[in-house]
């Protein structure tokens, strides 16, 4: 039996063999659970709950045991939205000379034609995770994300967002400093101050996610000798960290660790940018920000995805990625579309802390 490679579920398997590139905010911060992070309906189920740093009470023998209540926590009913990139093969690109092929080869239109189609898809992978991405970041910067949907490339649609706490009320997730960083000292201080704020709530606080700047600022502090954060990396009777930059993800350099209070912290510069729809180059992290959180302090959930086949019936399915194989026979045009509906959230209230424009 010949198989059809313009099958849905086909398509899905050359999908599912594309190796994912690395990402740092979704990877690290959002990753997703196969069995519990993928549901197989319209809406997403997102529950989140306060840390719990209650102690278990003593008790008189005879008295016998004493109920503790349940931790309390929020459950809501979200609908992620929608991601469809689409590319159109033509007779036109079959005729031409495919990226990295030999100036003379002997490969044939149909031949290009299955080359393009893997290819395709893993550009159109890719543009998925670049989107996750930037929902993840957006996800732990303002605690919540907001996009515009889009008709086509130049029409705007409908607005989408989701916060992660009441609107009409504070962002428990920020963190305002009460001047720029001018020194090592009041560095030290406010991230400190930021990472007992996720402590005392039960979260754990083991990373500090900067922007470009801050991380200069860092950088520029431990080499200045007057400066508290050069002594204290300079006093060998006490460990207070170290710097040693390298490349962790793609975009991201690992700068060191430091010891805030008594919390050692992994710092992480993020250097990444993405292109927006208008088309500029944009930082992926806010250059002069910085973050307190964890890994795993959150996940990435998708819905089901409702298309028509070839059969001419609707069919669900429920995966990180849904392809669409459309011909159009009579102009001799086909279309290829890889569709997911990711949605950013976390697992407790506020699991990082954000402090921007902090030098």
């Amino acid at each position: 039996m010949a198989f059809n490679i313009f099958d849905t579920y086909y398509l899905a398997g050359m999908v599912q063999e594309i190796v994912p590139a690395q990402t740092f905010f979704r990877d690290r911060y959002f990753p997703t659970n196969d069995s519990t992070d993928i549901f197989n309906a319209d809406k997403a189920l997102v529950e989140y709950r306060d840390g719990d740093r209650r102690m278990a009470p003593f008790v008189v023998p005879r008295a016998g045991d004493i109920p503790v209540g349940r931790i309390g926590y929020e459950v809501h009913e979200l609908e992620p939205p929608h991601i469809m990139p689409s590319r159109l093969l033509t007779l036109d690109d079959l005729r031409k000379r495919g990226f990295g092929e030999a100036l003379y080869a002997n490969t044939t239109p149909a031949q290009r034609a299955q080359a393009l189609q893997m290819q395709d898809l893993t550009d159109l992978d890719r543009r998925i995770q670049r989107r996750e991405e930037w929902m993840a970041a957006q996800t732990m910067i303002n605690n919540g994300c907001s996009a515009v949907a889009y008709i086509d490339n130049d029409t705007a649609g409908e607005a989408w967002d989701v916060y992660y706490y009441d609107k009409t009320g504070s962002n428990p997730a920020l963190y305002t400093v009460a001047a720029k960083w001018t020194t090592g000292k009041a560095m030290m201080q406010d991230v400190q101050a930021m990472a007992e704020n996720l402590l005392d709530r039960g979260l754990p606080a083991m990373d500090l996610v900067v922007g470009t700047s801050v991380g200069q600022f860092i950088q520029e502090r431990a080499g200045t000798k007057d400066d508290p954060l050069y002594l204290l990396l300079d006093n060998r009777r006490m460990e207070w960290g170290q710097l040693n930059p390298r490349m962790a993800y793609p975009g991201v350099a690992w700068l060191g660790t430091l010891n805030f209070g008594g919390i050692p912290l992994d710092i992480y510069v993020v250097r990444e940018t993405v292109v927006n729809e208008s088309g500029a180059v944009t930082p992926l992290f806010p250059v002069a920000s910085a973050m307190v959180t964890a890994p795993g302090c959150g996940h990435m959930m998708y819905a089901r995805i409702d298309q028509m086949e070839n059969d001419r019936q609707f069919h669900s399915f429920a995966m990180k990625r849904v392809p669409k194989f459309v011909a159009d026979v009579e102009h001799d045009i086909r279309k290829l579309r890889l569709g997911a509906r990711p949605l950013a959230a976390p697992h407790q209230k506020a699991p990082w802390i954000y402090a921007a424009n902090v030098v």
